[in-house]
């Protein structure tokens, strides 16, 4: 099943820490009580992540470079992000996010140590057609330019730069631009204690 994400259900909302808003795409499987949330936080100068305790946090810069300052000595003194490369850490650890090229957009998924999913975030370049492996769902958002998504049942579904949408089991994304999505799976979730970079967009 494929299903676009209505426009009129994005919601803003400030930061817990109140440093910044966020526009919240999806949340489960209550908004109040959530387990997992996705959504693209705004953030304009530097300043301080909220502290989110048993949650893993991934995220990825979507309009240029992000830089992670972390105090705790567990974690690097600071993690370096290009634009795309996808970060997980303890959301118990709050870093102190700054801008070496100004002003970006932060795609963000944010998992609860209880959820009864594994989340995984992934973002790269779209060029072509690319298959989505067979999962419980996922969430695809279409950064730049556009992309249609196709199950083997012929359902079809197309999408330009800023649309959503949630697809089970396995499909094929093909377009030209960029995506990011989001993995859901029916397993135990890792352990939020984990504090990492990919090496490369989508990686």
């Amino acid at each position: 099943m494929l299903q676009r994400l209505p426009l009129p259900l994005l919601r803003d909302e400030p930061w817990a820490n109140g440093a910044g808003t966020s526009t919240v795409l999806a949340v489960g499987p209550d908004a109040q009580a959530w387990q997992w949330r996705i959504s693209i936080a705004r953030v304009v100068r530097a300043a301080d992540f909220s502290n989110y305790a048993d949650t893993l946090r991934q995220m990825t810069p979507l309009d240029g470079r992000l830089h992670l300052h972390f105090s705790n000595a567990s974690t690097p003194a600071v993690l370096h992000l290009d634009r795309l490369q996808v970060a997980r850490f303890d959301g118990g650890v709050a870093p102190r996010a700054s801008l070496p090229d100004g002003s970006t957009r932060v795609f963000n998924l944010m998992t609860r140590a209880d959820a009864a999913a594994t989340l995984t975030l992934l973002a790269r370049p779209l060029v072509g057609a690319l298959l989505l492996p067979e999962a419980s769902r996922w969430f695809v958002h279409v950064l730049t330019g556009h992309a249609e998504l196709r199950q083997v049942s012929d359902e079809r579904l197309d999408l330009q730069a800023g649309d959503s949408a949630w697809a089970t089991g396995a499909n094929r994304i093909s377009g030209h631009g960029e995506v990011v999505l989001v993995r859901f799976d029916a397993q135990p979730p890792a352990s939020a204690s984990v504090s990492t970079a990919s090496t490369a967009p989508g990686a």
